[in-house]
């Protein structure tokens, strides 16, 4: 039998209340150009506008906020391929602790870079690895050497309330519930968080997950019943290079999530070359992932009000020419 995770309304307006004072309110846009072109009322939840650029902080700060004094003096560690360690970046500063963050070898350097700036003397960088998986084994084992508190990017329900917020926001901003849902999934805090509201808030919202092509671990994990890895991955969309899925979101998702779907890497550089030229929106490939989910559920759609989250906008300028590239062989 599957495992309830049991995350209430109540966990996640406390997790609101912790974060509120230090995130933005990200709007809610109604996007004319995906309306008229699945004639559905399009809205994007534009999470690359928070103040690092994801919603990352809102599970980063959540966990770390809610730390006793001395916990929060044995300092924290994470692994992250950018956005998570921006989140625990900031946060560490904000909160005055201690933060040590393993990051891949292909971390995007801008990423790489916005993580200093935000921890400034509070946090220690390590590269290490050559996947996010790999880093945070790393980070495991280092927290559990040093005696740290160990803060994961998407498997805990204090990170998973934290992500939930999202949906908290989009709820009072369409003044109710959203038709459709649309998010990205690396480790699934996010799209698990979602699902986790929509359920307390007793709404019959679809929600639909979108998932990189090349790393395929959500989806694997749901076809097979358990959670298991996958050996080989693209790392090209980097904010959802997971291969493994987190045990509690991957239970959250089996329940609650309606369905996961593979998007073609070659297919989100399209969106992402789209979200610029039409909208002028600069959206990491993470960040265009769930926009580009939209063919794959045209039909479902029409006539419906849905949300699509535009998860994170830290994409370094040096990687366009690959996104050209990929786009035009798409």
């Amino acid at each position: 039998m599957a495992k309830i995770i049991n995350i209430t309304l109540e966990d996640i307006l406390a997790a609101y209340a912790r974060v509120s004072p230090v995130i933005v309110e990200t709007p809610l846009v109604l996007n004319m150009r995906l309306s008229n072109h699945y004639k559905a009322q399009i809205y994007l939840k534009r999470e690359d506008l928070q103040v690092v650029r994801s919603y990352k902080i809102r599970g980063a700060y959540n966990l770390i906020s809610s730390l006793s004094a001395n916990e929060r003096g044995s300092g924290v560690v994470a692994a992250s391929a950018g956005n998570h360690a921006q989140g625990v970046a900031l946060s560490c500063a904000l909160l005055e602790v201690r933060g040590r963050i393993f990051m891949p070898r292909n971390t995007p350097r801008q990423k790489i870079e916005r993580v200093g700036v935000f921890g400034g003397k509070w946090i220690e960088l390590e590269i290490s690895g050559d996947t996010f998986d790999e880093a945070s084994t790393l980070a495991s084992a280092y927290a559990a050497k040093h005696a740290a508190v160990f803060v994961p990017p998407f498997d805990d329900v204090r990170t998973i309330a934290g992500q939930a917020t999202v949906a908290h926001e989009i709820w009072n901003q369409l003044g109710g519930s959203p038709d459709v849902i649309i998010a990205p999934i690396g480790g699934g805090g996010l799209v698990a968080g979602i699902a986790k509201y929509a359920q307390a808030m007793k709404s019959q919202a679809m929600i639909i997950g979108a998932e990189p092509k090349g790393v395929p671990s959500m989806h694997e994990s749901l076809l097979q019943g358990k959670v298991v890895s996958i050996p080989k991955i693209d790392t090209f969309i980097d904010g959802a290079a997971v291969k493994t899925p987190g045990k509690l979101t991957f239970e959250i998702v089996r329940e609650l999530v309606n369905t996961v779907l593979l998007i073609p890497e070659g297919k989100v550089c399209t969106e992402m070359i789209r979200l610029y030229q039409s909208d002028g929106i600069i959206a990491e490939p993470a960040g265009a992932l769930a926009v580009a989910a939209l063919d794959e559920v045209a039909s479902v759609i029409a006539g419906k009000r849905v949300v699509v989250v535009v998860s994170g906008g830290n994409n370094d300028i040096a990687r366009y020419s690959e996104v050209i590239e990929r786009s035009l062989v798409y």
